[in-house]
């Protein structure tokens, strides 16, 4: 089992320095944690202050137009993110005053927010004591325990182990932990729970327990050659203005359409206005 002192010793007063600690504004803190999904937070950074600029709460993003809401997000990726983050942020003005609500069950019912989102914005935001599971966390998890985790029982450990009154600090702590230590390949010689990991003890058999995890990132398919890629080069264009459909492929066109993130018109595509 973690120790949760060890783990506070190890990393409390070390904290990585991520602009958004040194928020507590829950609109911010969900901005981040929408960015940060599948996103490296160097490329998060700039994109995350710039957004926050145009758009400093639900309302001023909410009456934006979507179209404008994806140019600023260009160079992220996955755009249907920055759609369901506009239609979070309409909810919040229509139905809770342009504020998030700090309940789990009424995060949860806001557009793209799942149950790691949604604990995020409590813990960081109104600093509860409630558990976050992101990859970096379920990977300390899982090899900790010794067995591949399912997302009920990752998230019962993890609720475990928060230390009354310190849920903020905790979860960032853990969360440095798989970022910095327990990778992938791991370093385990200067973690401060490889003697109570099952799977450092175990003298890491095959296979790791992580992998397959709830929780834990698979490695994406390549970029280059993607639909992912063809998108996103349709959305770039799109940002200068209109252009002929004929101009792309009819299949990734078709499926921007259907996802709401651009608009054809007389065989013209546009974001949407």
């Amino acid at each position: 089992m973690i120790d949760p002192g060890a783990v506070m010793a190890w990393g409390a007063n070390d904290l990585r320095d991520l602009p958004w600690r040194r928020e507590r504004d829950p609109w911010t803190i969900l901005v981040a944690e929408v960015m940060l999904q599948q996103t490296q937070a160097d490329r998060v950074i700039p994109k995350w202050r710039a957004f926050l600029e145009a758009y400093p709460d639900p309302a001023a993003c909410a009456s934006a137009s979507l179209g404008d809401v994806l140019r600023l997000w260009q160079g992220l990726g996955y755009p249907r993110r920055a759609r369901n983050l506009q239609a979070t942020a309409q909810v919040v003005v229509e139905r809770h005053d342009g504020r998030l609500p700090g309940d789990l069950d009424a995060l949860l019912a806001l557009p793209g927010i799942g149950p790691y989102t949604a604990r995020a914005v409590l813990a960081f935001a109104f600093e509860r004591d409630v558990a976050v599971v992101d990859t970096n966390i379920a990977r300390v998890l899982a090899r900790s325990a010794g067995e591949r985790l399912t997302p009920k029982r990752a998230q019962a450990i993890a609720d475990e182990l928060v230390p009354d009154g310190h849920g903020w600090v905790w979860n960032q702590v853990i969360m440095d932990l798989g970022a910095t230590l327990c990778r992938p390949a791991p370093t385990c010689e200067v973690c401060p729970v490889a003697t109570s990991c099952s799977w450092h003890v175990a003298d890491h058999p095959d296979p790791d327990p992580a992998v397959g995890s709830a929780g834990v990132s698979t490695r994406q398919a390549p970029f280059d050659g993607s639909d992912r890629q063809a998108r996103g080069r349709v959305l770039k264009a799109l940002g200068d203005g209109h252009r002929p459909a004929a101009e792309f492929d009819a299949r990734i066109v078709a499926s921007l359409v259907a996802d709401g993130l651009i608009e054809l018109h007389d065989g013209q595509l546009s974001l949407p206005s």
